[in-house]
């Protein structure tokens, strides 16, 4: 296995037919230069030797990144790390990070492979309670967007509702489109505020879930069917990440998710957590490789479909799995 600037640059210039031939790899020095990923395996009585292929790869149930310290390294190698938001009261997680410079850089080319060059867009962020707080992942690739925008309009906002919609009158018709980039309770809050809004027709509105116990969680639809006709938008489109995770897939409004390269899913029964799901819907287990400072194959607590176009369609929680920060509308 090579460094981890050098699989960087791999996972950066990733084609499609490659991928399973990197996660095998990446499985491989994952499985013995990662100590709690290693003890699962172990645990399982895994023969790690006899992993051919992508869904013979056991996947470390997400909890361990609130207990342990999930890397692939040296620990005194790690500082810096994201942490999940969560409620008052919660453990929240912690994935210690190999390079946030590296972090920002992949998201970036992530969304500019979905939505086209941020200096295009003027980044309008809604964050409250992820600005509230330190060490959101959320947070640092929001400020990154601003920043790679390189417009004075760009910028974050609070509870500043009324400045929040000046702003974007203010930004109507003009050459850049607008992206509100925003958590989904502030931007509920916001559409039921009574205030009165002239939507800019070049706006563009995603919301990155996230009820953080403000408001009941509430089906994808019904959120959407509040939000577009506030904006004045046919579609209000969404983000898929997590503080375990260093990718993220995005949705323009159909509530499916296309997956950047180096990410793939794949579902597992919900009533067998060690079984491939036998239907097209189960428990999402996410291969991200842009974990391979960490762990790259990780048993979240979400549900989800996969179509016939391989785009993910997230369904909600297990019951009894925590509420997360991020995103998951119960569906």
């Amino acid at each position: 296995m090579q460094d981890f600037k050098s699989f960087s640059t791999r996972l950066s210039n990733l084609k499609s037919e490659d991928f399973e031939v990197l996660a095998l790899e990446l499985f491989h020095f994952q499985a013995q230069a990662n100590p709690i990923y290693r003890k699962y395996l172990d645990a399982r009585k895994i023969d790690t030797q006899s992993i051919k292929k992508l869904d013979q790869i056991p996947f470390l149930p997400i909890r361990f990144f609130k207990d342990h310290q999930v890397i692939s390294a040296d620990p005194s190698e790690f500082t810096d790390f994201f942490s999940s938001s969560g409620t008052t009261g919660m453990i929240t997680s912690r994935h210690y990070i190999w390079s946030e410079e590296w972090y920002l850089s992949h998201a970036q080319q992530i969304f500019e492979n979905n939505y086209g060059a941020l200096a295009d867009f003027h980044v309008l962020a809604l964050l409250p309670a992820y600005l509230e707080r330190k060490g959101s992942s959320l947070v640092s690739m929001a400020n990154h967007f601003i920043r790679k925008s390189n417009s004075d309009h760009s910028g974050f906002y609070l509870y500043n509702q009324d400045e929040l919609l000046a702003k974007m009158e203010l930004l109507a018709g003009n050459s850049r489109k607008i992206l509100l980039l925003g958590v989904t309770f502030a931007l509920l809050d916001l559409a039921e505020s009574g205030k009165k809004f002239l939507p800019p027709p070049n706006l563009l509105v995603m919301e990155t879930g996230g009820m953080k116990g403000r408001r009941k969680e509430m089906i994808r639809e019904e959120v959407h069917d509040i939000l577009k006709p506030f904006f004045s938008v046919n579609a209000i489109h969404s983000e898929y990440g997590m503080t375990e995770l260093m990718s993220q897939a995005y949705s323009k409004g159909n509530g499916k998710y296309t997956l950047p390269s180096s990410m793939r899913v794949m579902l597992r029964d919900v009533n067998d957590p060690l079984a491939s799901s036998k239907r097209s819907q189960g428990g999402i287990n996410v291969i991200d490789l842009a974990n391979f400072h960490s762990c790259a194959f990780i048993e979240t607590q979400d549900l989800g479909r996969i179509d016939s176009d391989g785009m993910l369609e997230v369904l909600g929680r297990f019951d009894n799995s925590e509420v997360r920060g991020c995103n998951l509308l119960v569906q």
